[in-house]
């Protein structure tokens, strides 16, 4: 490393890897544009070497001046604990410190430095210091707690000490060896003839009652993260304004309010006109995002007049449920209410303001006196935001509890996407954190020849334990508060992610590293505390390093149909599967089953212009020819073949009911701990849910479900599936 230049130590000292390989195993170097472009997004100056001399000092001091760590992750297995101290070389010999448990409980005692063995010495600025290894011989219970040191009465230092149990919680049916299955569903997609033209949190009720009666011990489900209320037509579940907030058009009106107030909605959303535009919502073959917040911001508007009379009045059990709900969730609650109320405010001055970095200056942080002000003219406004996320959380809650009555060995299973919408809410509350000159992505692969720019700011990963670790800590609880499973978007961002300045192409950007362990530390531990199963989402190119990690931490792994291949490329026989793992056909960002069959994604692909050659697009469509002759030899291997059905594919147009089923058997037969079924592969839809590389080009996230939920225990599509998973994934 001595041998590099300024820059490239810099680089490496902030993480940022200085090679990548795609998914051929190519090397790419990444240039030094980039590399200057990503230290300048996470506020480590390098505009030139000189430049980039003085950061890399500025680092390496900041270092050696940290007495202890902001904070230390262990594992229960790993204590004693053993902490690296640093001093300046002939600083205080006779140290003090207290340990206090997350419990209140306290210890201290007294350190000798000349009694602790040195592990590294270095001069920094012209100046010598040492580094030691400091043991904390308690044995502490996983949860989070605080190391202090001080001199002479001084204090010196502050750590969290963070114990973490060696692994993440398993339910207790997957321990005793089950083989859980169920839906993978989107909320929103779902069509019923009660809501309000998107899914809401009633049909997940419906949809849980529904797939627990046929066996089913899991629900998937898309993120549940708050979008943005001044547009609806923002959709996309994994680019959210918020990771710790929900979604308030997931609500339910009707279920809002005591009996009086729900009265007055349900006669309002009873006039001839509502319940013209409410059939007309119901009946479009797409999302219609902007109609259906029309419709049910009038309604809740309405129920929320209501409730400010009755917090007027005085107390009651609804006014002091919302008061206790406001206190729970504190300052996070308010930024985010805020951020609503000013980003309404200001988008009806101008239909063009999309976020808080166009807001004006003074407004752009959330500490300033002039959001104070607002905050304090707005009162209603603001508390009406905080008010549908209590009622958000407070009907997705009641789903978690129904799916624990109804006896699912897994329950909800929740989905948490890798980053936030750089002009949303919690980047605007928490922007520090927040490298906003850089945006997430992946590089080129199968399925993305261009590669992918997510548009996401990622987190700066020298301020995560700074922070202790408090940005990652958070949205894990909010994630796992109501659900029994989590999965884990782009799991491989708690090693690395891939980071893109902003204006780039995704072939020039970098990856950079992350505290894997620390991370998934943290995440075993909130597993146990929230009783949730974790899925890492490891599809692409991850690392065996990552794969490992993941293993040992007893998260599950991801695997895919489409992607389980032998080095010849045939399918993978069901045996092959790990058991520590779950297992589906597809995901929203990949082609259905009939799609795939059909070859419906090579076909958009083509229309879209998102094939980089002819030569590749002909290759892919011969790939796929080959790969419905794999599929069904794959199938006739394990005597699944539908009758009257061959290994020729040129006598199975169209993706049947028959043969869909019986790729599910398929990965039913695997050992794979959890099977996951997307809704639209068991109604043999075509069309996916998201085309990745797409914005207006393709209607992504909007697709709906074309059988209403009151339909489906009558479909036999459905029935004979289930029937069929559940006498193969039989219950123990």
């Amino acid at each position: 490393m001595s041998d590099l230049g300024p820059l490239s130590r810099l680089a490496l000292a902030q993480g940022i890897h200085p090679v990548w390989h795609d998914i051929w195993g190519n090397a790419h170097q990444v240039p030094s544009s980039t590399l200057r472009a990503l230290l300048a997004a996470m506020h480590v100056p390098a505009h030139d070497d000189e430049q980039a001399q003085s950061s890399l000092l500025a680092h390496e001091s900041g270092r050696w001046n940290e007495v202890l760590p902001a904070a230390v992750v262990v594992r229960q297995s790993g204590l004693p604990a053993q902490i690296t101290l640093r001093l300046p070389a002939g600083s205080a010999q006779q140290l003090s410190w207290q340990l206090v448990e997350e419990s209140g409980a306290e210890h201290q005692g007294d350190i000798d430095t000349r009694e602790l063995a040195e592990i590294e010495r270095s001069t920094v600025r012209g100046r010598e210091f040492v580094a030691w290894r400091l043991p904390i011989e308690h044995e502490l219970l996983p949860g989070y707690h605080r190391l202090r040191l001080t001199a002479q009465g001084e204090r010196l230092s502050e750590s969290s000490l963070i114990v973490a149990p060696d692994g993440c919680y398993e339910p207790p049916c997957l321990q005793a060896g089950a083989r859980v299955w169920g839906p993978a569903v989107q909320l929103y997609a779902l069509r019923s003839e009660r809501n309000w033209g998107s899914g809401d949190f009633t049909d997940l009720l419906l949809v849980l009652e529904q797939w627990a009666g046929r066996g089913a011990d899991v629900v998937g489900l898309n993120p549940l993260h708050a979008l943005f209320p001044h547009n609806p037509e923002h959709a996309s579940p994994y680019s959210p304004s918020s990771r710790l907030f929900l979604n308030p058009l997931y609500l339910d009106p009707e279920r809002i309010g005591d009996a009086h107030a729900r009265e007055a909605a349900r006669r309002f959303a009873a006039s001839a006109q509502l319940q013209a535009s409410l059939g007309a919502l119901r009946a479009v073959e797409q999302v219609d995002y902007r109609g259906v917040a029309a419709a049910k911001l009038s309604v809740l508007e309405l129920l929320y007049a209501g409730f400010r009379e009755r917090l007027a009045a005085g107390d009651s059990d609804e006014v002091r449920g919302f008061r206790a709900y406001q206190a729970r969730e504190g300052q996070a609650l308010r930024h985010h209410a805020l951020f609503e109320a000013l980003q309404e405010h200001f988008y009806h001055q101008d239909a063009n303001v999309w976020g808080w970095p166009v807001w004006p200056e003074r407004y752009r942080r959330p500490d300033t006196p002039e959001v104070a002000r607002f905050a304090e003219q707005h009162v209603p406004r603001v508390e009406l935001f905080e008010w549908l996320q209590w009622h958000s959380e407070r009907q997705l809650a009641e789903a978690g509890r129904r799916a624990e009555e109804l006896g699912l060995g897994v329950g909800l299973y929740g989905d948490l996407a890798v980053s936030v919408d750089r002009g949303g809410a919690e980047a605007w509350a928490g922007q520090e954190a927040y490298a906003l000159g850089a945006t997430l992505g992946a590089p080129p692969d199968d399925f993305n020849l261009q590669g992918q720019n997510w548009g996401l700011p990622p987190l700066i990963p020298a301020r995560l334990p700074r922070a202790g670790f408090a940005p990652f800590i958070a949205t894990l609880r909010a994630a796992m508060r109501h659900v029994g499973a989590l999965r884990i978007d782009h799991v491989m961002g708690l090693m690395r992610l891939f980071w893109i300045p902003a204006g780039a192409t995704p072939a020039e950007g970098a990856y950079v590293s992350y505290p894997l362990q620390d991370l998934l530390g943290i995440l075993a531990l909130e597993s146990h505390r929230n009783r949730c199963l974790v899925i890492g989402e490891d599809l692409g190119t991850v690392p065996d390093e990552a794969r490992a990690a993941l293993a040992d931490a007893r998260a599950l792994s991801y695997r895919l149909l489409y992607f389980s291949r032998s080095a010849g490329g045939e399918f993978s026989p069901p045996q092959d599967y790990p058991a520590r793992a779950l297992v589906a056909v597809t995901t929203h960002d990949l082609p259905t089953l009939a799609g795939y069959w059909e070859g419906r994604d090579l076909a958009l692909r083509n229309e879209l212009r998102l094939f980089p050659s002819e030569e590749v697009k002909r290759s892919q469509i011969a790939e796929r020819a080959r790969d419905r002759v794999r599929l069904l030899q794959a199938l006739e291997r394990e005597g699944l073949l539908p009758a009257g059905v061959s290994p020729d594919p040129a006598a199975v147009p169209t993706m049947t009911p028959e043969l869909a089923r019986a790729v599910h058997m398929y990965l039913a037969r695997t050992p794979c701990e959890v099977l996951m079924v997307q809704l639209e592969d068991v109604l043999g839809e075509v069309d996916q849910i998201n085309l990745p590389g797409t914005t207006s080009e393709y209607r992504n996230w909007r697709r709906k479900i074309a059988l209403p939920l009151e339909r489906w225990n009558r479909d036999p599509r459905f029935v004979l599936l289930c029937e069929a998973l559940a006498a193969i994934r039989k219950p123990l």
